[in-house]
């Protein structure tokens, strides 16, 4: 079900994942009463749709405004000259949702006040088409009725959990977050393979893309688990074999992407200090 805002939505940053946000809050009809959108760059998509207003600054926030929720979507080393301009609206009962990777709710908490309401999330590119996945972690402050509000707002560009353990979100950030660059990377690497093997590069190109997606389809919508679902592609001692004795050995794809997704953890926790 979706949970509608009671008060104005307050965005801060439209870039490409704030962009994606807003379209799909606004598809949902999520803004009861309206938002503002704070970004330097302007934020030209959303010039002429009713409700919105678009300032340069915080500075040009209008006296009186009454957030219900506030969301940080720019990039995680603005968070320290951005989030202090916001702290005046921490008393009034409203929530800060954060996607900035590597930033912790302790660093919100100690630049907004202990007492504010702090939801930290970590979406992924996806959401763009609305095929995101987010996991989002509360703090002490956040009510129940905010984590509801939250989920749902992150629910309109794709899945979203709540998670009470915040350490994991390094991890997340390693897995779904970074994710779709190892996938993209994959859709290089097949072609790249289809091109040694004698493939013109846009039929290579093609079939690595249609394969990649068509399997990530088919995998979300069976029931088999993916490892099933490789079963079933792999006859015994056919192509498919053959080429998983080589993927699925000792130094094969397990252990790169085991090892990439630890670097990425490691980095994420590194980020947050």
């Amino acid at each position: 079900m979706t949970v509608k805002m009671q008060r104005p939505l307050l965005l801060v940053g439209c870039g490409k994942m704030g962009s994606a946000l807003l379209s799909g809050w606004l598809q949902r009809d999520m803004l009861e009463d309206g938002g503002h959108i704070v970004e330097p760059m302007g934020a030209a998509q959303f010039v002429d749709t009713v409700g919105l207003k678009i300032h340069k600054n915080a500075a040009n926030l209008p006296e009186g405004l009454n957030p219900e929720v506030i969301v940080f979507a720019v990039k995680p080393q603005q968070m320290a000259t951005v989030v202090p301009a916001y702290k005046r609206f921490s008393s009034q009962k409203t929530l800060f949702l954060s996607i900035a990777a590597g930033t912790p709710i302790t660093f919100f908490e100690t630049t907004l006040g202990g007492d504010a309401a702090i939801i930290r999330a970590m979406p992924n590119t996806p959401a763009a088409i609305g095929k995101g996945i987010t996991v989002a972690c509360p703090n002490n402050n956040a009510s129940d009725q905010q984590a509801a509000l939250a989920k749902s707002m992150l629910e309109a560009v794709g899945e979203a959990t709540l998670i009470d353990d915040e350490n994991l979100l390094d991890s997340v950030t390693a897995v779904s977050g970074s994710g779709p660059a190892y996938v993209f990377l994959m859709m290089e690497a097949l072609a790249a393979a289809g091109i040694e093997a004698g493939l013109p590069k846009t039929l290579a190109d093609q079939l690595a893309l249609q394969t990649v997606a068509g399997a990530g389809a088919l995998a979300v919508a069976s029931e088999e688990t993916p490892a099933q679902l490789r079963e079933n592609v792999t006859s015994p001692a056919g192509t498919t074999f053959e080429a998983l004795q080589v993927l699925m050995d000792d130094h094969g794809l397990q252990q790169l992407m085991t090892r990439a997704v630890a670097a990425a953890t490691r980095r994420s926790k590194e980020l947050a200090g």
